[in-house]
């Protein structure tokens, strides 16, 4: 049979039957345990897993495989980070994954806040605007569809919004488990929770996740990940620009004439530096 691997405790995993959606608790082959299991894996399985399918991703902080979507939570207050914000949706370009940039308390937005996201993103993602505090999540619930995660900075509501998505109190994005587990958990677990036409990964590892994962990154490769370069980097002279200083460079050609935003340019060249940094480029 083929299942879903929604939770994973020491060497013993529930997977969830494709068809009928019933749990069971098993555990690996020898090899197959041997060889990695991720909560979010599909397997193959009869008496114990037997076979992992190929994945389209793998992340290792937090342990979680095929991961389809990522909805980076940011509002008014506090200021949000554009760099982190820009970090995360690299992140998700990498390990293909969708990024959204859902902007929560839109209660207290001003229409200028509102008016400069859409300016800075409406060419890289999509954006969700809702408000916890009122309910009004429709447009981040109309998207939820395989497996999917949040991130941002702290006190953004990403708690908030997982509490209006499964009508419950959470004390914090970590604490799904614990309020509509099957128990209280002794030890962090990644674990999958039926939500719309997906899954909810529990995890309080994407608020802090390891963004170093973005440093497999060559400084070359980092403009391929802004698509709203792509029609900028045509135009540069060398096929090696970094898109850094030089009049040849029809990514600051672009972003002059207004046709980039400043603040994304400015934001790759933090994430460049960093990266150059890393690699002693």
């Amino acid at each position: 049979m083929e299942g879903l691997v929604i939770k994973k405790n020491a060497n013993l995993f529930s997977v969830e039957e494709c068809k009928t959606k019933q749990v069971v608790k098993i555990n690996a082959s020898g090899k197959t345990q041997a060889s990695g299991i991720y909560v979010g894996d599909r397997v193959f399985y009869s008496d114990v897993i037997e076979k992992v399918l190929p994945r389209k991703n793998l992340l290792i902080r937090p342990p979680l495989a095929n991961l389809d979507k990522l909805f980076i939570v940011l509002a008014p207050t506090p200021k949000p980070d554009f760099v982190l914000i820009d970090k995360l949706i690299v992140y998700c370009f990498v390990k293909g994954v969708e990024p959204y940039v859902v902007v929560n308390k839109t209660d207290k937005a001003s229409q200028t806040f509102v008016k400069n996201l859409k300016k800075i993103y409406n060419k890289v993602v999509k954006c969700l605007f809702v408000s916890a505090k009122n309910g009004q999540i429709e447009q981040l619930k109309d998207h939820i569809e395989g497996i999917c995660a949040f991130a941002g900075q702290s006190a953004v509501g990403k708690s908030s919004l997982i509490n209006c998505l499964f009508s419950q109190q959470v004390a914090q994005v970590g604490d799904l488990s614990k309020k509509i587990g099957r128990g209280r958990q002794t030890t962090r677990l990644v674990q999958l929770f039926a939500c719309n036409k997906g899954y909810i990964a529990d995890t309080a590892g994407f608020s802090m996740l390891d963004l170093s994962l973005v440093a497999e990154l060559e400084p070359r490769e980092l403009s391929a990940y802004y698509p709203d370069f792509l029609e900028a980097r045509a135009k540069c002279k060398y096929r090696s620009c970094l898109h850094e200083n030089g009049e040849d460079c029809g990514v600051i050609n672009a972003t002059g004439q207004g046709q980039i935003t400043l603040e994304r340019y400015q934001n790759y060249l933090k994430i460049l530096n960093e990266l150059k940094s890393h690699k002693k480029y």
